[in-house]
């Protein structure tokens, strides 16, 4: 098990050699990890992972502001790999083309760094619920195990709520497969940035998960 962190530490690093950063604010209640960022060309969700991190809540809150720091910095939804992230888990992966592709898969399974970081987070802290930061569907995205968290996570936020079967290699996909690994579910956020009031929304919402 982590111990607990009273600041940001780096838990792995990109196919680039980026740093990735995981923070944990201390909590009684349920164990939520909260994933800002895996398309480096949809960053809304980093604004409420950090508002997360100036929280006191009763959640034992875990999270990931930007899983794909190399996608984050050149605008792409790849890795410096050219691998679309949320296509590399196993749990359903095939090969969707060559690397650069819009959804192109990695060589294997948990071919980068950047997911096997999350796998081995996701297997050692065992989450409860998992928040997955996407956009620009302005929806929540939830099925089998995590339809009850989803539902309500939307219900919070004000968003609809789309109940529908996991992509293939996806990160919810592979984690509601595993044993012990809670409820995990997408947010697509809108497009562009959020403002104040939407970002307290979702706030509120990730914190309501673990409300008693």
């Amino acid at each position: 098990m982590l111990s607990t962190l009273a600041a940001a530490v780096v838990v792995g690093h990109s196919a680039g050699g980026r740093p990735i950063e995981l923070l944990h604010i201390a909590g009684a209640g349920p164990r939520v990890l909260v994933v800002g960022c895996i398309h480096g060309n949809e960053p809304a969700g980093i604004a409420i992972v950090r508002a997360l991190e100036r929280t006191h809540a009763h959640a034992d809150l875990w999270v990931v502001p930007v899983l794909n720091p190399d996608g984050l910095a050149r605008g792409a939804r790849q890795n410096a790999d050219g691998i679309d992230l949320n296509r590399n888990f196993a749990a359903g992966w095939r090969s969707f083309g060559p690397p650069w592709s819009v959804f192109a898969a990695g060589p294997r399974p948990f071919s980068e760094p950047e997911t096997r970081v999350a796998r081995d987070l996701i297997r050692r802290i065992r989450p409860q619920y998992t928040v997955w930061y996407h956009q620009h569907l302005d929806l929540v995205w939830a099925y089998g195990r995590s339809s009850r968290a989803g539902r309500r996570y939307a219900e919070l936020a004000g968003m609809r709520f789309r109940h529908r079967r996991w992509l293939d290699g996806s990160a919810t996909n592979w984690q509601n497969h595993l044993p012990g690994g809670g409820a995990s579910f997408t947010v697509e956020l809108p497009a562009g940035s959020l403002d104040e009031a939407a970002v307290g929304r979702h706030v509120r919402a990730v914190l309501g998960l673990a409300a008693p």
